[in-house]
């Protein structure tokens, strides 16, 4: 047996778990739900979409009003922690702007 098999298998993604786990940490970072997004100071920061077994997510550039959208597929658990980390970083990169 190699040094790098358990014998165990990572278990499916649940999109649905997932964006309900996703939903509660962007309401602990003070964002406030609007529908399918997520709002900071009555500013849309992202939109989050279940289809096919994944979340579809975009997520604002910048802070405004109308936003320019990065989209992003949220398939794995890594990618749900890759994207809240670039999340928080984009968020408290728009608070020491302003």
């Amino acid at each position: 047996m190699s040094d790098d098999d358990s014998g165990f298998a990572a278990p499916p993604f649940n999109a649905e778990h997932a964006l309900q786990q996703i939903r509660r940490s962007l309401r602990d970072m003070k964002l406030a739900e609007r529908g399918p997004g997520f709002e900071l100071r009555g500013k849309r920061v992202t939109e989050l979409v279940l289809e096919d077994g994944r979340i579809l997510a975009r997520t604002a550039r910048k802070l405004a009003l109308t936003p320019e959208w990065d989209r992003h597929d949220i398939a794995s658990a890594g990618d749900q922690r890759k994207w809240l980390d670039e999340l928080k970083k984009r968020l408290s990169r728009w608070e020491t702007e302003e």
